[in-house]
């Protein structure tokens, strides 16, 4: 039997992978189907659901077939009891470095993203 802790950080890798592959199969075994995506950094308001959210990842082309290197890591999970954990997350794809704060909960025997709210900032590259 593993530990929630390890079963959270097997999801969030799903997840990370995800990203970086733009691979909806695997975000769609992280998030749960009635997660949320929200974003406020710019206006307006961005909230999808994750119907509205993958067709999003399937478009656009992957960091892992641009090139990209991985450049993203779990800064802490944060278990609020049983079945509700919290996730800081930090990754970055092209110019964007994103901090993703992720709510997950255990349900039907598993662990998944309920919601998603993120932050990013424009890195300009260096020369």
């Amino acid at each position: 039997m593993t530990s929630p802790h390890a079963e959270i950080v097997d999801v969030l890798r799903l997840y990370l992978d995800g990203l970086h592959y733009s691979d909806t199969t695997r975000l769609g075994r992280a998030f749960h189907p009635k997660a949320a995506y929200v974003c406020a950094v710019e206006e307006p308001l961005v909230h999808l659901s994750t119907d509205q959210y993958f067709p999003i990842v399937d478009k656009r082309p992957s960091p892992a077939s641009r090139g990209e290197p991985r450049r993203d890591k779990i800064v802490s999970i944060e278990l609020a009891g049983p079945v509700t954990a919290f996730a800081r997350l930090e990754c970055a794809i092209g110019p964007k470095h994103f901090t993703d704060l992720l709510t997950l909960i255990h349900v039907e025997g598993r662990w998944r993203i309920i919601s998603k709210v993120f932050h990013y900032d424009l890195v300009e590259p260096t020369r």
